[in-house]
C-alpha cells in the first residue's frame, strides 16, 4: 500500500511540475497581435524603420513620426504585453498624434516576439530593455537632440531599466509598472494562469527561469531607479489597476521625490488612464518632456 501511494505522490509531482511548465511556456509566448492601422490612417507622417536590439539578437520593426514642427526632442513609446505598437488598450496612436503635433518626434516599435517583430520569446522586461536601447540607438544615429521614454506596463518595467543603463536617456514616464518582477509574479501568477498560488506560483517563478535561462530576479525596477536619479521620472497608475497595483508606483516614486513625481489617476485600471482622461494626460505628458527639452527653466 505504501509502494502504491509513492506512486500516487510523484504521479501528483510530476503533473504539478507539467502544468506549471507548461502554463509558464504559454505565458511566455503569448499569441502575436497584427499591427492593423498604420498613422497615415490618422492624417500623420511616417517612416517604416528596422533596427537591432542592442544585444544583436532580433531584428524590430517600428515606426518613425516626425514633429509638425522644429522637434524639441524624440520620444520612444515602449508597449506593454501581449501587445504592439498600437497598444488599442492605450490608445496609443492618438497619444502619438497629439506628441507629434506639439512637436516631439515619436518613434513607435513592436518588443521581440511581438507585432512584426523577430524573436519567439517574451522575457517581461528583461530581454525587452535591449529592445529600447536598439531603439535609443537608432535614436541617436537618425534623429538630433534629446530622448526621452514613455512605457506602459511591461514596457513601462523595461523603460527603467533600460534608462538605468543609458544616459543619454533624459528622462521617463513609466505607466503601470510592477517595481520587482520576483515578487509581482509570485503574487500575480495565479491570476494570469487561473492556477491555485500554491504550489503553483513557485514552481511557475522555477519554470520562467528554467525557460528564459536567465533570472528573472534581475528585473527590479525599484533597483534600476537608483541609477537613473537625478534624472526625472513621472510615474502615472490608476487607482483602480487590478493587474498591476498603484502602490507599486507609489512605493518608487517615494525613493526620490525631489525630482520623481506621481499622479494617482482617480478611477483608472491598467493603462487606463490616457483614454480616461486624454487632454489632461496629453498635458501632463508635454509638461514633463518639454522640460527636458529646455521649453522651462
Amino acid at each position: 500500500m505504501s509502494m502504491w501511494m509513492g506512486y500516487i505522490v510523484l504521479i501528483v509531482l510530476v503533473g504539478i511540475c507539467a502544468i506549471s511548465l507548461w502554463a509558464v511556456w504559454k505565458l511566455m509566448h503569448p499569441a502575436r497581435k497584427p499591427v492593423l492601422v498604420t498613422p497615415d490612417e490618422e492624417g500623420l507622417q511616417y517612416e517604416s524603420i528596422t533596427f537591432r536590439s542592442r544585444d544583436q539578437t532580433v531584428n524590430l520593426k517600428g515606426w518613425f513620426l516626425p514633429a509638425v514642427g522644429s522637434p524639441k526632442m524624440t520620444i520612444i513609446f515602449a508597449h506593454g504585453y501581449r501587445s504592439n505598437r498600437l497598444q488599442h488598450k492605450v490608445a496609443a496612436l492618438g497619444l502619438a498624434k497629439a506628441l507629434v503635433q506639439r512637436n516631439y518626434n515619436v518613434v513607435m516599435f513592436d518588443f521581440r516576439n511581438c507585432g512584426d517583430s523577430e524573436g519567439r520569446l517574451t522575457t517581461i522586461g528583461l530581454d525587452e530593455q535591449q529592445d529600447i536601447l536598439g531603439a535609443i540607438d537608432w535614436c541617436q544615429t537618425f534623429c538630433k537632440g534629446r530622448i526621452g521614454l514613455i512605457g506602459y506596463s511591461m514596457g513601462a518595467a523595461a523603460s527603467l531599466l533600460a534608462a538605468a543603463k543609458c544616459a543619454e536617456v533624459s528622462g521617463v514616464i513609466a505607466d503601470s509598472p510592477f517595481s520587482d518582477l520576483n515578487r509581482y509574479l509570485l503574487d500575480n501568477l495565479s491570476i494570469w494562469s487561473k492556477l491555485p498560488k500554491y504550489p503553483f506560483s513557485p514552481l511557475m517563478v522555477l519554470a520562467i527561469r528554467f525557460i528564459m535561462k536567465k533570472n528573472p530576479q534581475l528585473v527590479k525596477p525599484i533597483v534600476s531607479i537608483q541609477q537613473i536619479y537625478p534624472r526625472p521620472v513621472m510615474f502615472i497608475h490608476g487607482d483602480q489597476d487590478e493587474t498591476i497595483p498603484c502602490a507599486n508606483s507609489e512605493m518608487m516614486s517615494q525613493r526620490f521625490a525631489d525630482t520623481f513625481s506621481y499622479w494617482k489617476v482617480p478611477g483608472a485600471k491598467h493603462t487606463g488612464s490616457y483614454k480616461l482622461f486624454p487632454v489632461e494626460y496629453t498635458n501632463r505628458v508635454d509638461h514633463f518632456f518639454d522640460r527636458l527639452a529646455g521649453g522651462h527653466r
